[in-house]
């Protein structure tokens, strides 16, 4: 496995839409800075999910990890959830946090802010894209159709795996 390169990142940022919108300021050598959704502060202990502004998606031949900006870390921001993404997954990124700051103080992320970086690095063997509940997570009608047709294009197996995925969206 290897990890993208800024000029390989835009290639695939262009050709699958894999960060939707995306702004090339927030291309940072081998991965993209995401930003949040919304503005959201957390007090000392307090634990939220935060949603990411852009849209991710795994191409069938990459998985991706996320690591936090330092900056969030000094203040105390904890990351709880896995740092993975999984090939094949398509939706917002619901970042899980706790504020363990030792001044005990809140701590705010303003939408827009540079705030978790996202590296994609290459997978061998088949595809096995992602099938779980959070699928198209947090998406429009109109952004799951543009997905969609991505989907078609890179999954032979794509009537299957649709058959699962909006089985398990409908449950959510």
């Amino acid at each position: 496995m290897c990890v993208l390169g800024k000029d390989k990142l835009k290639e695939l940022i262009d050709k699958y839409k894999c960060i939707y919108p995306y702004d090339y300021n927030l291309l940072d050598g081998d991965s993209y800075v995401l930003t949040v959704n919304e503005e959201t502060t957390l007090n000392y202990l307090e634990h939220k999910n935060l949603i990411s502004y852009e849209i991710v998606f795994t191409p069938p031949n990459y998985v991706a990890h996320l690591t936090a900006k330092s900056k969030y870390g000094r203040l105390g921001l904890s990351f709880l959830n896995a740092a993975k993404v999984h090939s094949g997954f398509v939706g917002r990124l619901a970042l899980e946090l706790v504020n363990l700051s030792n001044n005990r103080c809140p701590i705010t992320i303003k939408r827009g802010d540079p705030f978790i970086h996202i590296e994609f690095e290459t997978r061998e063997g088949e595809p096995s894209p992602y099938v779980g509940q959070y699928q198209f997570q947090c998406l429009t009608d109109e952004e799951l159709r543009m997905y969609v047709s991505i989907l078609k294009k890179v999954f032979p197996n794509y009537d299957e795996l649709a058959k699962i995925w909006f089985k398990n969206r409908a449950g959510t």
